[in-house]
């Protein structure tokens, strides 16, 4: 329950948004309360139209379980483990790809998997060494860049020190850049066509990591992400504290993209694996 718990606290701007739901037998004012909480006309149009077609008389539990339903879907699988597992993390700037990697860099180390962090994003004076920082408090290792050195080498010598040294998780590192930036996709790319060098099939995940405070914007930089790059999942990061919480479920509609973990705060531990079930049970009360 503790971390249900936590779930809750996090969402609880984004719990205010819904809380009506429970008292309103109206569907058109259930319809002006979802568009208001950031889930879109389209996805609206359905949840209402799926609510109508239950005929279920509570309103509340049909839209719940259609919501899980969204949420839960064939796609949200766990691919097979493979030695070393290749993750490549990408995002925009700002939307907590740094933190994200340390935090996911504890969750495997706790779990007794060995992770190499490969620092990759050579655009950001800072990036190496804060990622640096991080991996030393979390106990990772690291292939450190420097500033102007070309990502795609450094993420070679990544992976060859991974597979060398029997490491089961390389973590990849990427420069934040704008869904908009055609040359730096092209680097990403890039990237990725580096880690087909020792697997085929690599990376085995291409995670974006997205702010929940972009809301609706945050679709659009999900379509190109994933349009450019094939994206296996989705992190989204800053539940805590924002009124956007429900732009999880449209991105999830639209893109058919698995979310792997979300973040409810700052500590090391905030990130956990998303349940649809406790998301939407934090989001909406019966």
């Amino acid at each position: 329950m503790v971390v249900f718990d936590k779930l809750k606290e996090a969402l609880k701007k984004t719990r205010e948004l819904f809380k009506p739901i429970k008292e309103n037998k109206n569907l058109d004012a259930i319809e002006e309360i979802l568009l208001s909480a950031d889930i879109g006309v389209g996805l609206t149009q359905h949840l209402i139209k799926q609510i109508k077609e239950s005929n279920s008389q509570n309103f509340v539990f049909a839209l719940r379980e259609n919501l899980i339903k969204i949420l839960s879907c064939p796609y949200q699988t766990t691919p097979e483990l493979v030695k070393p597992t290749i993750i490549m993390i990408v995002g925009v700037p700002g939307s907590g790809k740094t933190t994200t990697i340390a935090k996911l860099a504890n969750y495997f180390q706790k779990r007794d998997l060995r992770v190499l962090i490969s620092a990759s994003d050579t655009y950001r004076a800072a990036a190496a060494k804060q990622l640096g920082i991080w991996a030393e408090r979390v106990n990772a290792e690291i292939v450190w860049s420097s500033p102007g050195q070309d990502p795609g080498a450094v993420t070679y010598d990544a992976l060859s020190k991974a597979q060398a040294h029997n490491f089961d998780i390389v973590l990849i590192d990427t420069a934040g850049r704008l869904h908009t930036r055609k040359d730096l996709m092209e680097e990403a790319k890039k990237i990725k066509r580096v880690c087909q060098k020792f697997r085929a099939n690599a990376p085995d995940e291409i995670w974006l990591v997205l702010d929940a405070n972009f809301g609706q914007n945050g679709i659009a930089q999900a379509r190109i992400f994933h349009q450019e790059l094939n994206l296996t999942g989705l992190i989204v990061t800053k539940l805590d504290g924002t009124a956007k919480g429900g732009i999880i479920v449209p991105i999830v509609w639209e893109l058919k993209l698995p979310v792997r973990f979300i973040g409810i705060g700052e500590g090391l531990d905030d990130l956990e694996e998303f349940d649809s079930h406790q998301y939407i049970a934090a989001l909406i009360e019966q």
